[in-house]
């Protein structure tokens, strides 16, 4: 729990540093862009376009119980697209510049949560579409629900963080697990109920109450019962314990390994 605690310490203390670096990762990927910054705006609408086009124009999907399909689908896909994001890109952050990192004062732990705020602003971009189509689509209007954004942002960037300083120090230790990763993510694309929903009489109990301990299964589905005012998240006890015991257990292993190995990280490379 020490690991954990000085984990948590560098985080807060290297919060400016993250900042500025993040925004300067932000600018430095679209500098030779015509466009610049505003990509990072432009490709979460375009991918929420292209959804619409194959989802909503192409295929006629029907409805989800009383939500029109694309809305449903649209609320949930935007936090799914951040955390994959955010998920690969920090398992390879430290591997990427820990030999720069290793030359100044500056904690290797802090490059995994740095990618989390580089991705901010696409999911910010791609949320402000889900809404605007939520009401354009489906006439979703804003409810007393939605406080549980905060809730579900909150739980999301926490769990960004502890799989993220896991997945950034297991990808140095063994090299073929980032490969693994990527696989993994894309299965979870389809098993986070993303594009489907999971939680109906049409799927036998046992396996709905299987994905539900995924820990992406619970941020999507916590947006969407946010935006159009199903649940609240402390009517699901139990889902809720899990997903933090598993945040913590992602804290607890990922900070260890991390503390326990990363003098000899450039070794490692």
């Amino acid at each position: 729990m020490k690991e954990v605690i000085t984990l948590i310490k560098e985080q807060i203390e290297n919060l400016p540093i993250m900042f500025r670096v993040s925004k300067y990762e932000d600018k430095s990927d679209y500098q030779s862009h015509y466009l610049g910054i505003i990509w990072a705006y432009l490709y979460p609408i375009i991918q929420i376009m292209i959804y619409w086009l194959v989802f909503g124009v192409g295929l006629k999907k029907g409805t989800s119980g009383s939500v029109d399909y694309l809305t449903w689908m649209v609320i949930g896909i935007t936090p799914w697209f951040y955390m994959n994001s955010v998920t690969l890109d920090a398992s390879k952050s430290i591997y990427q510049q820990v030999g720069m990192v290793s030359k100044m004062k500056f904690p290797v732990s802090v490059l995994p949560s740095i990618k989390i705020l580089t991705n901010l602003s696409s999911f910010w971009a791609m949320l402000a579409c889900s809404i605007i189509l939520g009401y354009l689509k489906g006439g979703v209007l804003p409810n007393i629900y939605w406080i549980q954004w905060i809730y579900y942002f909150f739980a999301m960037i926490c769990w960004l963080l502890a799989f993220g300083i896991f997945n950034s120090t297991v990808t140095i230790l063994v090299r073929d697990y980032r490969i693994f990763l990527q696989s993994i993510m894309r299965v979870l694309f389809y098993m986070s109920g993303v594009l489907f929903n999971f939680e109906t009489n049409a799927f036998p109990a046992f396996f709905v109450r299987f994905l539900q301990l995924n820990p992406f299964f619970y941020i999507v589905s916590g947006f969407r019962e946010s935006m159009l005012g199903e649940d609240w998240f402390w009517q699901k006890p139990m889902l809720m314990l899990i997903f933090w015991l598993m945040v913590l257990f992602f804290l607890l292993i990922g900070s260890h390994l991390h503390y326990k190995f990363r003098a000899r990280f450039v070794d490692y490379i």
